[in-house]
């Protein structure tokens, strides 16, 4: 099958495994700096575990896919280049195929689980299950939509593989990234526009900058996944075989734009955190100063009552980690 385009399905399959394995080094990079900045210098019960194990899980399904995806070239353009009807291009194009319906199967894990790490920052921002309702009803037809695709790819006749895009695959497919455009909109909409009240409330009393720089970051996040999903819906409304491509280039967009998220946020706590820690430390070293000399407080008081009353205190305020 050759797309509209004039992209042969071997080609798409070669292109989509390259530029896959260039997005997975960079979300590799990219994990290691997540793992490295929740965990650097800190005590073992200070380490964020739920975003620990996210990115794990991110960094799991992406090496998993990548790895599936390289069977699959393997045995299209190697074991059954010579032995399947209509080689490489037809093998490509054969949805049924084990390697195929697997990689799928991930990338539907991967969605789910970036989908559900938004819906939960809604949560957490706005500390309320009814902001939250809309968005969960939409991850489980993402989940719907997502299941039924994989079935139907494992159980796809030959007359649907032939006109794939017109076939009841193609319309979950269709409804799969819709649904899944729509969530990670709306999420992220309600998450960007809390924080951003939340800031502007907080702006005249504080004495620290804003943070602009997280909600920057996570638009930014949502304008990368966003344009992922757009571009493969372009590709199916013009019957184009690009969106196989771009079905394998999502999962490693996937996990770069979470790592963007839980980099900056790492970033921000290990400030939070570097501050509390030398308060500590400034706490104990005044506790040894007077054991050391128990007299210096008195001292420093008396000192302190033939100054001027003038003086106005210092009030230090401290922008919040999200």
């Amino acid at each position: 099958m050759v797309s509209l385009a004039g992209i042969p399905m071997d080609a798409a399959a070669v292109m989509s495994s390259v530029l896959e394995g260039i997005l997975y080094g960079f979300s590799v990079l990219m994990c290691l700096g997540t793992i490295w900045t929740f965990t650097y210098k800190r005590h073992k019960q200070d380490v964020n575990r739920p975003i620990a194990v996210v990115a794990t899980l991110l960094f799991v399904l992406s090496t998993a896919h990548i790895v599936v995806v390289i069977i699959h070239i393997e045995r299209g353009l190697v074991k059954y280049r010579d032995t399947f009807p209509g080689g490489p291009v037809a093998f490509f194009a054969d949805v049924t195929q084990d390697t195929f319906v697997i990689k799928n199967a991930i990338y539907t894990l991967q969605t789910l689980l970036g989908d559900g790490v938004v819906i939960y920052r809604c949560y957490v921002v706005w500390q309320s299950a009814w902001i939250i309702i809309l968005p969960c009803m939409m991850w489980c037809g993402v989940a719907a939509s997502g299941i039924c695709s994989v079935y139907y790819f494992s159980q796809a006749s030959t007359a649907e593989i032939e006109n794939f895009f017109a076939s009841r695959i193609g319309h979950w497919v269709a409804t799969f990234l819709a649904s899944t455009l729509a969530t990670n909109v709306l999420s992220t909409g309600l998450l960007a526009y809390r924080i951003w009240m939340t800031e502007r409330k907080v702006y005249a009393m504080r004495t620290t900058k804003p943070k602009v720089p997280i909600l920057r970051v996570l638009i930014d996040a949502a304008v990368l996944y966003s344009a992922a999903l757009g571009s493969s819906i372009i590709c199916f409304a013009l019957w184009n075989d690009g969106l196989y491509v771009m079905g394998d280039l999502i999962v490693p967009i996937v996990s770069i734009a979470f790592y963007m998220v839980f980099i900056r946020i790492a970033t921000s706590q290990n400030n939070q955190y570097y501050r509390s820690t030398a308060c500590r430390g400034a706490t104990e070293t005044e506790r040894r100063k007077l054991q050391q000399h128990p007299m210096q407080p008195f001292i420093r008081k008396a000192n302190d009552s033939k100054s001027s009353l003038g003086d106005s205190p210092k009030v230090e305020t401290h922008s919040l980690a999200y």
